[in-house]
């Protein structure tokens, strides 16, 4: 598979860079520009569909990402914001878990509560 699409790959990676380079110079967060992107290639007809196994994106690509990212985290600003990113970071996880769990529990018929919070739990994490 890789031989038959390298030509597609290598240009996908150049289109990162350069949308990665145009957020730096525009002072935007590149992974709107990254989100955007994606979308109307997704719409580009013929585009060849392309299967990754969620195991690779979690052991290969989203460490580097974390390590980079905690690389640029300004730690005086961090302890300067500790107690919104807090109560974010815990009481909004459990304030949207709960809703989660009580909602979907009153309108899915034989959904216990149980399975509610474990879905609350799923979809409530933050996001960056």
């Amino acid at each position: 598979m890789l031989h038959e699409h390298l030509l597609l790959i290598i240009s996908m990676l150049f289109v990162v860079s350069l949308l990665v380079m145009l957020g730096q110079k525009l002072r935007v967060s590149y992974p709107i520009f990254l989100v955007l992107a994606g979308l109307l290639i997704s719409l580009i007809p013929g585009t060849p569909h392309v299967d990754i196994d969620p195991d690779l994106i979690f052991t290969i690509f989203l460490p580097p990402l974390l390590y980079e990212a905690a690389w640029y985290t300004s730690w005086k600003e961090f302890w300067k914001w500790k107690r919104p990113i807090s109560l974010l970071a815990f009481g909004l996880v459990i304030f949207t878990s709960t809703i989660v769990a009580y909602v979907s529990h009153a309108l899915i018929p034989g959904f216990t509560l149980a399975l509610g919070f474990l879905l609350g739990g799923i979809i409530s994490p933050p996001m960056q």
